[in-house]
């Protein structure tokens, strides 16, 4: 006869109180585990990727910015047509950079601007302009033409010159002033028989006025330091 001694009884309850309970909760536990494992590392996944989408600048909010959105020459007057306001991060914007149209429509470049480059104060001729040029005195941006327009291909943004006009006598000489700051040179007039090229310099406050009455009663050219 068989001993069934330390034997569960046959039937539908048996293999209840046989170890395989146990080894089908450690089973069920792993496949859970490696599941849980799965999800996990998927989520970390999806939100890698909508990080990436997002960029880094759309964590924190933007700012408005001018931009061009076309090559733009030095010298050249900057129109509404030229530029837009497009929304960058903060920490990208560069200090004194211009915000609206109504800031850069008809003013004139001083220096080349690429496409999609932002537009500051220090870019356009005028007084920020005039004062970072020229940051020992206090400083006045004017308008000088020069008798020689060929003269003007000579010059470049931030070039030392001397400003002179005819004196009484041919062999005397009169300097308007001395060490002028060019800030920018405007294109050639394209009409025939334009007069001379406007160059913007900086020059002390205080002879400003003395200058630019001088330009428009004298001719005026320019020595280079």
């Amino acid at each position: 006869m068989n001993d069934t001694r330390g034997r569960h009884p046959p039937g539908p309850l048996g293999w209840l109180r046989s170890g395989r309970v146990a080894e089908l909760g450690r089973g069920l536990g792993w496949r859970r585990t490696v599941l849980a494992r799965r999800v996990v590392a998927g989520l970390l996944v999806l939100t890698a990727l909508v990080l990436a989408v997002r960029g880094p600048g759309a964590v924190s909010s933007a700012a408005p910015v001018v931009v061009a959105v076309r090559e733009l020459a030095p010298g050249s007057t900057v129109h509404a047509a030229d530029v837009q306001v497009r929304a960058w991060p903060p920490e990208l914007i560069p200090a004194g950079a211009l915000t609206t149209l109504a800031e850069v429509d008809g003013r004139v470049l001083a220096g080349a601007a690429n496409t999609g480059e932002p537009l500051t104060t220090v870019r356009l001729a005028g007084p920020e302009l005039a004062k970072r040029a020229s940051p020992g005195f206090d400083a006045a941006g004017v308008p000088i033409r020069l008798a020689d327009a060929d003269v003007a291909a000579l010059l470049a943004p931030g070039r030392l010159v001397d400003v002179v006009t005819a004196g009484a006598r041919s062999d005397q000489p009169t300097v308007l002033v001395s060490a002028a700051v060019v800030l920018t040179v405007l294109p050639a007039e394209a009409k025939p028989g334009g007069r001379g090229r406007l160059v913007l310099v900086a020059v002390p406050r205080a002879v400003a006025p003395k200058l630019a009455a001088a330009t428009l009663s004298q001719e005026v050219t320019i020595t280079l330091r």
